[in-house]
C-alpha cells in the first residue's frame, strides 16, 4: 500500500522558543528548492547552482572566497578545522562553544583534533583568554595550539564586535595560528552589528568560516567558506571523507543562493532578532514594574536568543501550556528562549503574559 502524507502530522499552530531549528522552511527557500528540482543537473557540486553560489559568496566575502556546501553545521565545523590543522593540531575555543558541548565529540572523534577550552563569562574569547591555552609550541608532549575557533553569535547570544574579532585575528596570526569562525548564526550577528558579512569576517582577518543556513530559514545545509586560500588544504577530499559530499548538491546550493543572493538572510535575521528584542524589552518592563518576581537575565540580548533565570517550577509550568524551550542550566534555573524568522508579535505577547501569570503564582 502506498503511503502519501497530504496533510500535516503535527499541530501547525504550536509555537515554541526552544530553537531556531524548530521553524519551517522560508517560503522563498522552499520555492528555490522546487525551481532547482526541474530536469537533470550534474552531481557532486558540478551543477549550475553550486557554481552560482560561488559568485554569491564572493560578493559577500571577497574574490578569493570559496564555498563548499555541506549538510549541517557540525560537518561544516569539523571540515573547516580539519582543513587548517595538521594531525597534531589543537583548537582553542570557549568552553561553551558549540564544537565543545553540542557536537557529540565530533571535532575530536571524527576530526581527530584536540580542543583546548577556556571558560568565558559571556561566550566570547579575548586575546588574553586565548593565551591561557595558546602555549607549548615545540613541546612534543602537548597538542600544538594552531587554531582558534570563535562563534558568531556565541552560544550565549552575544555578538563579537568587528574590533574584537580583528584583535583576536591579529593576535592569533602573530602566533602563526589560524582563525575559524562558526557562523551558524552569522546573519543574526550582521544584523546585530549593523554590518555587512565581510566586515567582521574577511576584513577582520578570519581565515575560514562555517556559513549558516538552517537556523535562518533553510531546510538543511550550510557551507564551509575558505576566506584565506593559503591556510586550508584538502577540502575537496575531506568533505567526501567526512560524508558531507552531497550527490544532489544543487538542492543545498539553491537554498543558500535564495538566502544570500538577495536580502533574505537579512530580513529573516531582522525578524528573529527583533522578536527577541521584543521579548526582552517586555520582560524588562515587567521587572521594572515589579510584576516579574524572581526573573533575571544572565546575558545581554544581542541576537535572537534570550537567556533568563526563573524561580523553581516556573519553567515546567510554562511548558505544560505548550511553550517549548530548553533549560540552559537546570540547577540554577537558567533557560534559553530562541526566536525564529517566523516568530510573531502575537507569539511573544502570549508568552510574556504566560510568564507574568506563572511568576505571580509562584511568588
Amino acid at each position: 500500500m502506498t503511503s502519501l502524507v497530504t496533510s500535516p502530522l503535527h499541530d501547525v499552530h504550536a509555537r515554541g522558543f526552544a530553537s531556531d531549528n524548530y521553524s519551517g522552511i522560508h517560503p522563498e527557500v522552499l520555492a528555490a528548492i522546487a525551481a532547482a528540482n526541474e530536469g537533470h543537473q550534474p552531481a557532486y557540486g558540478t551543477d549550475m547552482y553550486t557554481e552560482r553560489l560561488q559568485h554569491v559568496v564572493r560578493q559577500h566575502f571577497g574574490d578569493e572566497a570559496e564555498a563548499f556546501p555541506v549538510f549541517n553545521g557540525t560537518g561544516a565545523n569539523v571540515l573547516a578545522l580539519q582543513s587548517i590543522l595538521p594531525r597534531w593540531g589543537a583548537v582553542v575555543a570557549a568552553t561553551s562553544a558549540h564544537i565543545n558541548v553540542d557536537e557529540g565529540g565530533a571535532p575530536e572523534r571524527v576530526g581527530g583534533l584536540k580542543l583546548l577550552t577556556v571558560p568565558t563569562p559571556d561566550g566570547k574569547l579575548t586575546p588574553e583568554l586565548i593565551d591561557l591555552e595558546a602555549w607549548g609550541w615545540g613541546d612534543e608532549h602537548r597538542a600544538q595550539p594552531l587554531a582558534v575557533s570563535i562563534t558568531q553569535t556565541t552560544e550565549l547570544g552575544t555578538a563579537y564586535t568587528v574590533d574584537e574579532i580583528r584583535a583576536i585575528a591579529d593576535h592569533v596570526h602573530r602566533h602563526g595560528m589560524r582563525l575559524h569562525l562558526d557562523g551558524a548564526r552569522l546573519s543574526n550577528a550582521a544584523v546585530s552589528l549593523d554590518a555587512d558579512l565581510r566586515a567582521f569576517t574577511t576584513d577582520a582577518g578570519v581565515d575560514i568560516l562555517s556559513m549558516g543556513g538552517t537556523k535562518n530559514g533553510a531546510m538543511l545545509g550550510e557551507a564551509v567558506v575558505i576566506l584565506n586560500p593559503e591556510v586550508a588544504d584538502g577540502m575537496k577530499y575531506l568533505r567526501k571523507l567526512n560524508m558531507q559530499l552531497a550527490s544532489k548538491m544543487r538542492f543545498v546550493s539553491a537554498q543558500l543562493i535564495a538566502l544570500y543572493e538577495g536580502d533574505l538572510w537579512k530580513r529573516n535575521a531582522l525578524a528573529s532578532n527583533g522578536m527577541a528584542a521584543r521579548l526582552r524589552s517586555s520582560l524588562d518592563t515587567l521587572i521594572a514594574d515589579g510584576r516579574a518576581p524572581g526573573l533575571s537575565f544572565e546575558q545581554p540580548t544581542q541576537s535572537n536568543g534570550v537567556f533568563a533565570t526563573l524561580p523553581a517550577g516556573v519553567a515546567e509550568k510554562l511548558r505544560t501550556q505548550g511553550f517549548h524551550f530548553y533549560d540552559w542550566d537546570a540547577a540554577l534555573g537558567q533557560v534559553r528562549w530562541m526566536c525564529s524568522f517566523d516568530t510573531t508579535e502575537e507569539d511573544i505577547d502570549a508568552f510574556v503574559a504566560a510568564i507574568e501569570r506563572e511568576l505571580a503564582a509562584a511568588n
